[in-house]
């Protein structure tokens, strides 16, 4: 498979995309004055526990309280292999006021804090070091049973070699396939010096503070995304591209000779489309090659994506129109939820299918599709109402919650209230303050197009409504205002 990776790097964020076949497939987004803290580690104080959610919220020193679950939760010496079933009671594990040391494993969602594990861990080009652990594994993505004994054999050599057999676990990344002992070692001896530096902070933390921070997003991209399939990584800042370079050249030799520098006149994104991509990735609607399309809504307890054959009408029967459909469409939304960073459960509704080997055929297609996806994701079968159900593990923001904010007018409902109901309503309110007060005149100040309902349409029921009342109403547009609001001012 053949990938490319491009950087583009300015002073407000950094923004990386892997193109497969010159086709977008991924979109990492960081901003400098809000970079996320996924990984980082922090010397967090117990604020709340909730022995009725076997929870407690955490304050690590951002702008609100973190989540910590029962079953994240490791006592101090205690290994993790060895623990049993997690007590009961939260409230004999933590209690108000307690200093703890926490990671984040989910960043900040909406309104909901980070999520957080005190099974702490730390990672380099090849492996995670996990130290209240003792387990060693490898990577499931590297297949061939040869190479994983061989690198658990390394490893083990090299933990001998520098007397890290107690260091904790570990784990051999899939980028760790191939490699030698002199990279293994050097990883090893790399994570020995940086997990002493955090028990160096915790030890001296009196209060929330971050203890150590994980790699901004370009230097990230060199170290976890250049995969043995990426031919080349383009980056547009020739101070971005010197920073990747010298800590390619310390710690990931093999992806220098990857690194080239873009100088051309046009925006990297632009030459290669991903700036469409992006634009398209926060539509509602999208179009398949076939002519149907699919409707992605992202909710907060869930995403739904549906699956129409929009304009394509099929050569043969009506069969093979809908399986035709439902193939491409398979296909198509597993790469949208990567291009978009959909997490957490989905729901799919294909166009109902009759032959049982068609939705066979739909559901094999969706779970190859999605294996390319480096995000965990469990798919079941078809439910009794004809959908997919899905989750795919959310550890940052989607690509709309990072560059897009609620409407103003709407507040995110994506639906106004009709011209008509806003008269109604004012109708309403009139005849309201009619009852509460002693005046002789109102004004109603509206929207342009409800002012005009009210003088046309309306305009038999707002006579009816003046005599009842006995009063005189007169009507002045606004043109700030939204359709849903109006003011009356008594005169």
């Amino acid at each position: 498979m053949s990938e490319e990776i491009l950087v583009n790097i300015t002073p407000m964020e950094t923004r990386v995309a892997v193109v497969e076949h010159g086709a977008t497939q991924d979109i990492h987004i960081e901003r400098a004055v809000n970079r996320g803290i996924a990984g980082n580690i922090f010397a967090g104080k117990v604020v709340r526990v909730l022995p009725g959610m076997q929870a407690a919220f955490v304050d690590i020193g951002a702008e609100r309280t973190s989540f910590l679950h029962v079953s994240d939760i490791v006592q101090p010496g205690a290994d993790r292999d060895d623990r049993g079933d997690p007590p009961a009671d939260i409230t004999s594990l933590l209690h108000e006021g307690k200093k703890i040391i926490v990671q984040v494993t989910r960043e900040p969602i909406g309104t909901k804090g980070a999520r957080l594990t005190m099974e702490l861990s730390v990672s380099t080009r090849y492996l995670v070091l996990m130290p209240q652990t003792s387990h060693v594994g490898v990577s499931q993505l590297i297949e061939d049973t040869a190479e994983r004994e061989r690198l658990q054999q390394v490893l083990a050599e090299a933990l001998e070699a520098e007397d890290m057999a107690a260091a904790g676990g570990f784990i051999l990344r899939t980028a760790a396939e191939g490699a030698g002992a002199d990279e293994i070692a050097a990883d090893l001896r790399f994570l020995k010096r940086l997990w002493a530096a955090v028990e160096r902070r915790a030890a001296a933390a009196t209060g929330a503070e971050q203890l150590y921070e994980d790699l901004p997003l370009h230097l990230r991209t060199a170290r976890d995304l250049a995969r043995a399939s990426v031919n080349r990584i383009f980056i547009d800042s020739r101070e971005g591209f010197d920073a990747m370079r010298e800590f390619c050249d310390a710690y990931v030799p093999e992806v220098s000779s990857l690194l080239e520098y873009y100088s051309g006149e046009r925006p990297l994104f632009d030459l290669h489309g991903v700036e469409t991509e992006i634009q398209r990735a926060l539509e509602r609607k999208v179009e398949l090659k076939s002519g149907g399309h699919l409707v992605v809504d992202q909710t907060e307890a869930m995403t739904t994506i549906d699956v129409n054959t929009g304009s394509f009408v099929g050569r043969r029967n009506q069969a093979d129109t809908i399986l035709k459909t439902n193939l491409e469409a398979a296909t198509a939304l597993a790469r949208q939820l990567r291009l978009r960073n959909l997490g957490g459960i989905v729901i799919v509704d294909f166009i109902d299918m009759v032959d049982p080997e068609h939705r066979r055929q739909v559901h094999r297609t969706l779970e190859k599709a999605m294996q390319r996806d480096p995000a965990r994701n469990q798919i079941t079968g078809v439910s009794e109402l004809g959908l997919v159900e899905m989750t795919r593990k959310r550890t940052r923001d989607s690509l709309e919650h990072i560059l897009c904010e609620d409407c103003p007018v709407c507040e995110g409902r994506g639906m106004l209230k009709t011209a008509e109901t806003v008269c109604y309503e004012i109708f309403r309110e009139i005849l309201r303050d009619a009852r509460a007060y002693d005046n002789d005149n109102l004004m109603v100040l509206a929207a342009q197009p409800v002012v005009d309902r009210l003088l046309d349409e309306e305009s038999a029921h707002l006579a009816d409504l003046e005599e009842y009342v006995g009063k005189t109403i007169s009507f002045r547009a606004e043109p700030s205002y939204s359709q849903e609001h109006f003011d009356i001012i008594l005169l």
